[in-house]
């Protein structure tokens, strides 16, 4: 019997979960917003730790000294001390591939949203019950407005071709894929609408800033789903109060959850111009059932000895020696 942790039990994982008690391991789940030191005493005889957003610290890579295997379930490992993992030995993996176009889907609406102006539509109708063709309400075509997107991995690339099939132009900055504009300053400011697709790591932090803020239209949107510290929040609040841009759609944010008071970003609740999502973007039946089967079959890799299955192409995941076997 094998003991296993997984935090962010808020994210239900019913099969997941059950599989793991029927086969006969101990299952311990932890909320979300669980402090390094409790993580610290949960793993220090766990054989496999789930996590979703919690911090996988150094610190309590070190204390885990049974620790056998890290597996994300969802895609971003930034919350991972994936250095620290490589330097005990022990594989991490994450769950690529079940939402990359359910995502992109997500983000595709939420700029569908901005572009016809559905929040303060709404806003007025349930406010006033019915509204006139006013020119506050005035919205704007798809086709032919440019579309900028950031990353365009196995997310952004599905997003791109939604874009296209709306016969948007799609621009694309990307350093590592070929044939991408070279130039993020100048791809913002041709753009109309901004789609952030990039992982988070040290060279993509706060990409989104103040400089690059500036160089969008007035009339621009941005769209954010992949992790909120690609962008400087507290510059983009500044931007949209000062009304630089026209507005933004975000799902994701360095601090979650989001609150409508006491958050360094509260004040975006009350903009019309700004939709807010509480990172679920991912969130479908459908994805769900992927998430779930293929989380699960990691979880049996580790759990009977078996080379860990890596599918990202993330390099901090392809770097891995020892443990993993790639696809």
């Amino acid at each position: 019997m094998a003991r296993v942790v997984r935090t962010d039990r808020e994210l239900e994982l019913p099969g997941v979960d059950a599989a793991l008690r029927a086969a006969g391991h101990a299952l311990v789940l932890l909320p979300d917003g669980v402090t390094e030191d409790q993580l610290l005493a949960e793993l220090r005889d766990a054989d496999l730790v789930l996590t979703c957003y919690a911090a996988i610290t150094a610190r309590v890579i070190d204390a885990a000294r049974r620790l056998k295997g890290i597996v994300k379930y969802g895609v971003g490992i930034d919350a991972i001390n994936i250095a620290a993992a490589h330097e005990r030995g022990i594989p991490v993996a994450n769950v690529p591939e079940y939402a990359e176009q359910t995502v992109a889907e997500g983000a595709f609406a939420l700029l569908i949203a901005l572009a016809k102006k559905l929040k303060p539509i709404q806003r007025a109708m349930d406010r006033n019950g019915w509204i006139w063709p006013q020119r506050e309400w005035l919205a704007s075509d798809l086709a032919g407005k440019t579309v900028g997107v950031v990353g365009l991995g196995r997310i952004g690339s599905s997003f791109a071709r939604m874009a296209a099939a709306f016969r948007m132009r799609v621009l694309a900055f990307d350093p590592y894929v070929k044939n991408t504009v070279s130039d993020l300053r100048a791809m913002l400011a041709e753009s109309d609408f901004v789609s952030i697709h990039c992982v988070l790591n040290e060279e993509t932090r706060h990409l989104i800033g103040e400089a690059t803020l500036r160089c969008m239209k007035p009339t621009a949107y941005l769209i954010n789903v992949s992790r909120g510290a690609i962008v400087d929040e507290m510059a983009l609040l500044r931007a949209l109060q000062e009304r630089r841009i026209a507005g933004a759609a975000l799902d994701v944010f360095s601090s979650e959850p989001l609150a409508r008071s006491g958050h360094p970003l509260s004040a975006l609740y009350a903009m019309d111009s700004v939709i807010l999502s509480p990172h679920l973007t991912f969130y479908t039946r459908e994805a769900m059932v992927r998430l779930e089967a293929e989380t699960l079959e990691r979880c049996l890799e580790v759990l009977e000895g078996r080379p860990l299955t890596v599918k990202s192409r993330d390099p901090r995941l392809r770097a891995q020696t020892r443990g993993v076997r790639f696809v």
